[in-house]
C-alpha cells in the first residue's frame, strides 16, 4: 500500500536516517523532502546553490540507504528575506531571493526536483514593504514554475478562505493553474468555495482529516516535521501520516478508495509523478 507525506524537512544534525526508517517502518513509501531553511549557509554564498545541493544529496542517500521513494522540493524559504535585508540591504536580499527561484526552477527544469517550494510569506506579522517584496517574489516564484511547467508550495500567514482566492489570483496572472498551486500547513478546506481550486496540503491531526474526508478527498497529507531535536516530534512525528491513515482505514472513517485518491491519484496529479511500491 503506498502511504504519502506530501511534506517533510530533514536536517544532517537532526534525526536524518532515523527519521525515515521511522516513517517506513510506520508503512510510508513515499515522502516529499522539502527544503530545510539554511539562511547562515545562503548568507555566506549568497546564492541558494549549495543548500539546493545539499537536499538533492541527501534525498540520494535516502534512497541508497534506506531504499524508499524521496522526492524534492526546493525554494528561496521566505522568512529568509529578514536575515537577507538586515545583512545585505534590501535590494541584494531580493536579488538573492530571485536567483534563488531561478535555480529551483533550473533543477525542477533538469528533472531532479519536482515543485518550486516553500516559498512565499512569512507566517507572522511583518511590515508592508516585507510583505509587498514578498509577494513579488512568490509572483516571481509562480512565473518560473508555470515556464518550467511545475507547482508551488506555499508558505504563508495563517490560511483563510480569501487568502486561497488571493494566491489562486495571483497564479492567474501568470497562467499557473491553480491545482499547481499547493497550500503547504493548510486547514482542511476542501471544498472549493473554501480554496478556490488550489491544492490543500493539510496538516495530518486525526481531526483535520476525519473533518477533511466528511468534505471530500481532493487534498494531500503532510506532517511538516522538522527535525529538530529540540523540538521531538514537532510539527507531527514522521510515522504520523501512515500510522493515521491506517487507523482510520481500520476504524471504516476512510476507504480504500478515498486512500487511493490522496496518497496516490492526488499526488500523481498535483507533481506530475509515478508512485510505484
Amino acid at each position: 500500500m503506498i502511504l504519502f507525506d506530501n511534506h517533510l524537512h530533514l536536517r544532517r544534525d537532526g534525526r536524518f536516517l532515523d527519521a525515515v526508517r521511522e516513517f517506513q517502518n510506520a508503512g510510508g513509501t513515499h515522502f516529499i523532502l522539502c527544503q530545510y531553511p539554511m539562511p547562515v549557509l545562503v548568507m555566506k554564498e549568497k546564492s541558494y546553490k549549495a543548500c539546493y545541493q545539499e537536499t538533492l544529496q541527501m534525498a540520494e542517500e535516502i534512497r541508497d540507504v534506506v531504499g524508499i521513494g524521496v522526492f524534492t522540493v526546493v525554494g528561496p524559504y521566505p522568512v529568509d528575506i529578514l536575515p537577507l535585508q538586515e545583512k545585505f540591504g534590501r535590494e541584494t536580499a531580493i536579488t538573492i531571493m530571485r536567483k534563488g527561484i531561478e535555480e529551483a526552477a533550473a533543477l525542477c527544469e533538469e528533472r531532479k526536483c519536482i515543485a518550486i517550494g516553500e516559498i512565499g510569506r512569512p507566517h507572522f506579522p511583518v511590515d508592508q514593504q516585507i510583505f509587498q517584496d514578498s509577494n513579488n517574489i512568490l509572483f516571481y516564484g509562480m512565473q518560473k514554475a508555470k515556464d518550467v511547467g511545475v507547482p508551488v508550495v506555499l508558505h504563508t500567514e495563517s490560511t483563510t478562505p480569501i487568502q486561497c482566492k488571493e494566491l489562486v489570483d495571483i497564479g492567474k496572472k501568470v497562467g499557473l493553474n491553480p491545482e499547481k498551486i499547493v497550500k503547504h500547513f493548510s486547514p482542511p478546506f476542501i471544498t472549493h468555495d473554501e480554496n478556490f481550486g488550489l491544492m490543500p496540503s493539510v496538516l495530518a491531526s486525526k481531526k483535520n482529516i476525519v473533518e477533511a474526508l466528511h468534505k471530500g478527498v481532493r487534498f494531500l497529507m503532510e506532517t511538516d516535521y522538522i527535525d529538530d531535536l529540540r523540538r521531538p516530534g514537532a510539527v507531527l512525528g514522521p510515522k504520523t501520516v501512515p500510522k493515521l491513515t491506517k487507523n482510520l482505514l481500520a476504524e471504516n472513517i476512510m476507504s480504500e478508495h478515498q486512500a487511493h485518491m490522496i496518497h496516490i491519484e492526488n499526488p500523481q496529479n498535483t507533481y506530475a509523478i509515478e508512485l510505484e511500491q
